[in-house]
């Protein structure tokens, strides 16, 4: 195919580099049968050699050019298009196991990680090329200046590691900011029944808006209820683990339960 010409509004950088296909491609490691789904394949550069795996793939791609190109060039048994915005596809339609795959637009990578966390009981895996400083973000370990919100929700479901950097010479145009190859894998679901991830979501995100705060002034606890949980209130919120954050949530979703439950009575 010829080259397309990047769009600003989708945040476009197309990967040309051989070798970095390639060590993508070995990390994902995809065999026949595989349910893969490449978001934003754009010119094809990552889903050709992905469907010499596999044979087969869905692709969701929100610009109607690359869709349309993508159709046309490749069978569609051997190739799905759907032409739309990853924020708003229902992955739910898809069938369980999904390998999630692709180099996500930097301009919406937040919410949309935050979108895609959501379908963690239907993935298998996901394999993302990321703005560098969005995966350090997403690995960061507590009390370091990378860790907040985006390292305490994604860690909570998924076991997540670092594994290349990419320079900016890789892409067509080159983004101003080097880039990461992030694999993302479920957690299991024993590990994630006992939590509502609506209240913990909120609960995080509370903690976190006000982060230089003390925890007695940023979580909804009373000096009691931090005794009870054995978490030093005098702490800020970059103090506490994914582990401990989930432990809150559980213990303030039980606490409002039960008042709800008195209220009725």
């Amino acid at each position: 195919m010829t080259q397309h010409r990047p769009r600003k509004r989708f945040g476009q950088h197309f990967l040309h580099d051989a070798g970095v296909l390639a060590r993508i491609v070995a990390a994902i490691a995809p065999a026949p049968g595989d349910l893969l789904v490449e978001i934003g394949p754009g010119e094809g550069a990552l889903t050709l050699p992905l469907l010499e795996r596999v044979g087969r793939l869905e692709a969701i791609e929100i610009d109607r050019d690359l869709a349309a190109r993508l159709a046309e060039n490749i069978s569609p048994d051997r190739l799905r298009v759907h032409c739309a915005d990853a924020l708003d596809f229902d992955f739910g339609t898809l069938p369980e196991g999904l390998r999630l795959v692709g180099n996500l637009p930097y301009n919406v990578s937040t919410p949309l990680l935050f979108r895609l966390a959501e379908f963690a009981d239907r993935v298998r895996d996901m394999h993302f090329m990321l703005q560098l400083e969005v995966v350090e973000r997403m690995v960061a370990r507590p009390s370091t200046p990378a860790y907040g919100r985006l390292s305490v929700m994604l860690q909570t479901r998924f076991r997540l590691e670092k594994l290349f950097r990419v320079a900016r010479g890789a892409f067509r145009p080159p983004p101003t900011v080097d880039s990461a190859v992030v694999r993302m894998s479920p957690l299991g679901q024993v590990t994630r029944e006992t939590v509502d991830f609506r209240r913990l979501s909120m609960l995080v995100a509370g903690a976190f808006s006000a982060r230089r705060k003390k925890l007695k002034n940023a979580l909804p606890l009373d000096a009691a209820e931090f005794r009870a949980l054995a978490v030093d209130s005098d702490l800020r919120p970059e103090n506490l683990s994914p582990a401990d954050y989930l432990r809150v949530a559980r213990f303030v979703a039980q606490r409002d339960d039960r008042g709800a439950r008195v209220e009725r009575a």
